[in-house]
């Protein structure tokens, strides 16, 4: 029966990264500081050219501009070095030209104000956004002291402090709130650690007992085959055991940030987990191949060589009875690196997919029932690659299987 392909999926929506470089234009941004900026000198401005308008109309009252002069000429001579006025003429002439020249006068003192009154409000305009920016900075500088502990903290340096001094303002509460937090992750990851330390010992140490008990039992030659036969299942149990309690303090581990990176190639990484896989992918039948370009990246060589051993582990158990295949490949693309591991198998639902990352669950079952797992490897492979900064995703393949792809940051 023929399936429909599955739609395509919509990119995550991007978040934000503490530890993610500033932009290259940081100008740009609408920050805090920048509004801040333009609103006190947006009101400067808009402050000034209200008491400049009313500067000039009191001016403009004040000269009377386009009114009679308080006084006419009745007769006599009357010169002047600015105004054009007729050698000879009437009297009520020389009070038009007068009037005429006067009016013009105060025009022209109008215009020389209101010309070097912009030019003084555009200095002073520039003035205030300067020391509106200062003052934004020095107010806003605990901030940027926050924000940096903030990202600090996001690389896993929970001992970081804001520890900021000054005034009992809102802004040193907020750090001090900040602080508390910071104090109480701080004591929450250790107890974590502390946890699981612990548990790695108490589980481990047993089930190692019990392996080694079953081992020498098995190894009598002179034991019955019923207990031979029941030294195996239990010893078969304990195995898996193993596997669910070492996977359960890797995913403890790998949900927190990698502090310690080292370089590694993806390359080597999916040979090596090739390697273990080859003998039981020949057993059941499954072709591997697949071709492994250099991928370096930046991190813990052994959870990410967890990531590749349960893509392909699980690849090449849930593939098809008979002419199976899984693809191995690795190479960068657009910056990262990436592992994609693509295999034949069962038809699996798109609503599915997030099912398969939760721990404990499988494609149509809730709990672990079977011998192919504790149902703990896409759980831990989603961890080690968000504690590595990348992401997985799966997609449904058309005709069955899956393609799983891993993205890692260089």
């Amino acid at each position: 029966m023929a399936t429909t392909p599955a739609p395509p999926q919509a990119p995550p929506k991007p978040t934000w990264d503490p530890r993610r470089p500033e932009a290259p234009f940081p100008w740009l941004r609408p920050t805090i500081r920048i509004r801040l900026t333009l609103l006190y000198g947006g009101m400067f401005l808009i402050a000034g050219i209200l008491l400049l308008s009313i500067i000039y109309l009191l001016a403009a009252q004040a000269l009377n501009v386009g009114s009679d002069l308080p006084f006419k000429i009745v007769e006599g001579k009357v010169t002047s070095d600015i105004c054009n006025l007729p050698d000879s003429a009437t009297p009520s002439t020389f009070n038009s030209a007068m009037n005429g020249c006067v009016n013009e006068q105060r025009q022209h003192a109008l215009d020389n104000l209101l010309s070097r009154s912009l030019l003084a409000l555009l200095g002073l305009a520039v003035i205030a956004f300067a020391f509106g920016y200062a003052m934004a900075g020095r107010v806003l500088s605990p901030l940027g002291r926050i924000t940096r502990t903030a990202r600090a903290v996001a690389g896993s340096d929970l001992s970081r402090r804001i520890e900021l001094d000054g005034p009992d303002d809102e802004l040193k509460e907020l750090a001090d709130t900040f602080d508390d937090m910071l104090d109480r992750l701080q004591r929450a990851f250790t107890a974590q650690q502390r946890f699981v330390g612990n548990a790695s010992h108490e589980l481990r140490t047993p089930l190692a007992i019990n392996r080694t008990l079953l081992e020498v039992h098995l190894s009598d030659p002179n034991a019955p085959m019923e207990l031979q036969q029941l030294g195996k299942t239990l010893l078969a149990t304990n195995e898996r055991s193993e596997q669910l309690v070492e996977g359960l303090l890797l995913l403890a581990r790998s949900d927190n940030q990698i502090v310690e990176r080292k370089p590694v190639d993806l390359a080597e990484v999916a040979s090596q987990a090739i390697d273990q896989v080859h003998s039981e992918a020949q057993a059941k039948g499954v072709r591997i191949r697949g071709e492994q370009k250099a991928a370096v990246v930046q991190g813990n060589g052994v959870l990410l060589e967890r990531i590749a051993l349960n893509l392909v582990q699980n690849a090449v158990r849930y593939n098809v009875p008979e002419g199976g295949w899984v693809e191995v490949s690795t190479e960068v693309q657009h910056g990262q690196a990436v592992l994609v591991v693509t295999n034949t198998g069962p038809v699996v639902p798109a609503y599915e997919i997030d099912n398969l990352f939760e721990p404990f669950r499988r494609l149509r079952t809730e709990r672990t029932g079977s011998d192919k797992g504790v149902g703990l490897g896409l759980s831990i492979a989603r961890s080690v690659a968000r504690a590595h900064g990348g992401h997985i995703s799966a997609q449904p393949r058309e005709g069955g299987g899956l393609v799983m792809r891993v993205a890692l940051p260089i």
